[in-house]
Parts: C-alpha cells; sequence; structure tokens
C-alpha cells in the first residue's frame, strides 16, 4: 500500500511515537517496568478525588442527558462549536481576567483536544512556506529561543521541519548549598544575530515554561527580552504553559506570567491529572482564535467536552489554583528532592550533573564524558526494564552530530512512586557506574 508523502512523512519512526510506545507497552507489561520515561502525570489522591466528585457531579446534574434543555454546565450529547465547550470558555475568561487582569473576551480562547493538538495549528499556521509581498515563496521557521526543547514539537509540520534553534549557555550553579547543578540561560547574542531573524525567514517564537525536559525556568528577564525580540520583527511569542502557571503550577521560582496581543499561551489539563480526557486551552488575540476554531472544525469537528466540563467549576471557583498551589506544586518538589538524593546517592562519586530542579515533573541528568550515546544507554536500560528518554530527540532545529552536549543527557520523569523511582534510579547507577569504570 503506497502512502503520499503526508501519509510517509507521520508513519515515519519518531522520537515521540516511540515514547508513547514505550509508555503503552510499559503498561501493559506482564513484567515490572520502572516507567521513568513518560510525560504522566502523578497519582496524586487529593487530586483524584476533587475529580471524581466533579465527574460523579456531572452524573447528578443532566450533562450525560439527550436533553437539549438540559441546564447543566455542558451536555456530553451535543457537539460544541468548533471554538469550544462556550461554558468552560466563559470561566476561563472569569479566572484569567480575575487573576491577571487581562480583560480577555472570549474571542481570546479556544479548546484543542491536547495541547499537542494546539501546537500541529499553531507551528503550521507560523512554520513553512509564506507568500510575501512581491508575491514570492519564503520558508519561515519556527525560533526555538533555547534548547533542549519538548521532544512533540519536532514532527508536527505537515511538510519537512521548520525550525530554527539557539544552543544555550550552561551555567554552573549551587542547588539548595550543593555542588552538582547546571542551568541553562538563553544565548541572547546567538539569537540576535541569526540570520534567519534578520532576513525575515521566523514565523514565530516559541519556548515551553517550565521547560519539557530539563525544568528550566526562564526568568522574567528572559521572558521580557523575547517578548520585545518578537515585537520587533512582528512575529507572535508562543508560551508553553504545560507546566507553568496558574495550574498545574509546577514551578518553584518567583516569576510572573504576562499576556499581550502579540503573545499566544498554551495551557492543558493533563499535568493537573486529567492527561486523558486531551484538552488544550489557547489564549491568544482573535484572528488566532478564529483560525484555531476554522482548523478545530476540519481536523476534529469540534473539541472534546469532557475535560471541559469536568474543569468548568474547578476554574469558577478557584479550586483548580488551589489545588494546584497547595498538593500538586508541593507533591512535585519533594519528589524532585528525593530524587536528587537518590541520584547522588548513587553517582555522587561520578560525573552527573543535574539541570537545577525548577519546574515540570523531570529531571535531566547530564553524564559528562560519558563512553557511549545516551541513546544507547537508553537500549541498556530498557533492557534491564527502566525507561529514560535520551536526550538526542530534544533538539530540534540544530545539528547535534558534533555537539557532544546533546549525546550526554537524558530526561527522567520523578512522577512515579518512590518505590519505582528508587528501583528505576538504583538500575541507571549500576549501569552508568559500569559504563565509566569500564572505560577507565
Amino acid at each position: 500500500m503506497k502512502f503520499s508523502k503526508f501519509g510517509q512523512k507521520f508513519t515515519q519512526p519518531t522520537g515521540i511515537s516511540q515514547l508513547m510506545d514505550d509508555l503503552g507497552d510499559a503498561l501493559k507489561s506482564d513484567q515490572p517496568v520502572n516507567m521513568l520515561g513518560g510525560g504522566n502525570p502523578a497519582r496524586i489522591e487529593a487530586v483524584n478525588e476533587l475529580f471524581l466528585e466533579t465527574y460523579q457531579a456531572l452524573g447528578n446534574d443532566g450533562s450525560f442527558r439527550e436533553d437539549i434543555n438540559s441546564t447543566a454546565t455542558s451536555s456530553m450529547a451535543n457537539y460544541s462549536n468548533p471554538q469550544g465547550d462556550a461554558a468552560f470558555i466563559d470561566a476561563l475568561v472569569g479566572f484569567f481576567n480575575r487573576h491577571y487582569d487581562w480583560n480577555l473576551t472570549a474571542d481570546n480562547i479556544a479548546l484543542t483536544n491536547g495541547s499537542q493538538n494546539a501546537f500541529f495549528y499553531l507551528f503550521n499556521l507560523f512554520g513553512g512556506a509564506f507568500t510575501d509581498e512581491k508575491s514570492e515563496s519564503v520558508d519561515k521557521s519556527i525560533l526555538l529561543p533555547l534548547t533542549p526543547e519538548y521532544i512533540g514539537y519536532s514532527d508536527v509540520h505537515v511538510e519537512g521541519q521548520h525550525f530554527t534553534a539557539v544552543l544555550p549557555h550552561i551555567d554552573e550553579v549551587t542547588h539548595d548549598g550543593e555542588e552538582g547543578f547546571f542551568k541553562y540561560r538563553v544565548d541572547f547574542e546567538a539569537l540576535e544575530n541569526l540570520p534567519a531573524l534578520k532576513e525575515g525567514r521566523i514565523g514565530a517564537i516559541c519556548c515551553s515554561r517550565p521547560t519539557n525536559p530539563t525544568g528550566n525556568v526562564l526568568t522574567d528577564e528572559e521572558m521580557a527580552h523575547l517578548a520585545e525580540i518578537a515585537k520587533r520583527y512582528d512575529v507572535p511569542l508562543i508560551i508553553d504553559n504545560a507546566y507553568g502557571m496558574p495550574f498545574p503550577n509546577i514551578i518553584y521560582s518567583d516569576v510572573t506570567l504576562n499576556w499581550d496581543d502579540n503573545t499566544i499561551l498554551c495551557f492543558s489539563l493533563s499535568k493537573i491529572g486529567l492527561p486523558g480526557v486531551r484538552t488544550g486551552i489557547i489564549v491568544a488575540a482573535p484572528e488566532v482564535i478564529a483560525a484555531v476554531s476554522a482548523m478545530n472544525a476540519v481536523v476534529n469537528l469540534s473539541p472534546t467536552r469532557f475535560g471541559a466540563s469536568i474543569a468548568t467549576p474547578l476554574v469558577e471557583n478557584n479550586a483548580i489554583k488551589d489545588l494546584s498551589d497547595n498538593d500538586i506544586k508541593p507533591f512535585y518538589q519533594q519528589q524532585a528532592k528525593t530524587a536528587v538524593t537518590l541520584l547522588k546517592k548513587e553517582l555522587g562519586d561520578y560525573p552527573l550533573v543535574i539541570h537545577k530542579p525548577e519546574g515540570a515533573i523531570f529531571l535531566w541528568l547530564w553524564f559528562k564524558d560519558l563512553p557511549i550515546t545516551t541513546l544507547e544507554l537508553y537500549e541498556t536500560l530498557k533492557e534491564k526494564g527502566t525507561l529514560i528518554v535520551p536526550s538526542e530527540y530534544f533538539f530540534p532545529g540544530v545539528d547535534i552530530s558534533d555537539y557532544k552536549h546533546a549525546h550526554e543527557c537524558i530526561r527522567m520523569s520523578i512522577a512515579a512512586d518512590k518505590d519505582t523511582l528508587t528501583k528505576g534510579i538504583a538500575v541507571i547507577g549500576e549501569v552508568v557506574r559500569g559504563l565509566y569504570d569500564g572505560a577507565k
């Protein structure tokens, strides 16, 4: 059977397909797997209890009845319009205006079937072939100002890959008074001197905050500088808040969240504990929302309403923010401390450096001068029942063939229970110690 170029592109092996396949295989395996590789959020009791209560309330208020006159928040028996569930959008407008005074209206928000769906739309809207003022074709890229970046961005363009990326400054830092940590910072000198930016070949700037895979949190100064560059070159700044403020707020530094008409904010219900409902949120200027809504109509007819129905009351009464601040963030902060302690115990005398834990649900581990690539390390760990994600997948838009650092890091999830975390880190420690010892 022959596929089109579109079909060939989306059926070739990719980092994100491997990640999701490994996640699925681990869940159905009859052998124990130390699942430290996926992006699935942790099971937090307070979170699950609140979602269960809300779900049960939906069944009692008529949300599942085939009754177009139901007074329920959102009926499961009807499509929404392509923009998304109106009640949830209205609740989000009220929430963001209460907490941030952005003066949003319903025209500023659209829903998608998860944030991966949102980035498929946005990266194809702003990256790829454009027609300039002279009716000539210009290929524009999405500029990633700091790599490594999210594995799921790499392959979303309908045709080819359209990324330009900047490698980071790497600073050695302390964390909780300890050595053995580093932090990525934006290399603004390299960014400002990019030929693609100066020549008008950038369609948008995008960053995640906190960053998946590293847990790095761009400072307010870095964000303000990126916003200024975006406005100067008349391109939007897209910010991926899947792990950020205000929900799930897995972010430990003191930072602010800003929005204006040149900013596109993307949120998700996944990391508050609802990955299966596939609900993404885009906050943007009305013309972007209209474009996303039109794409929703073609690709999905309309976004799913289930996640919106669960989240609407939690947004209206601020419970989603309270849950994020008081349960979700402290949980992961403690998980990070536990994981760091275990890693230091296993590899404290070896060349391990950890990216400073500032947020998200991962640790980013750098094994300096590792004798093998982390793609090879991944395969070895997988054979021993422990899943991580190798660093090579996290550098879209960069030729990493001669960039040693990109072959020496792994992303490790900290969302697992303590027993799995302990066993998984013990396996990582055993394998990595053997590699260094064997190379002496």
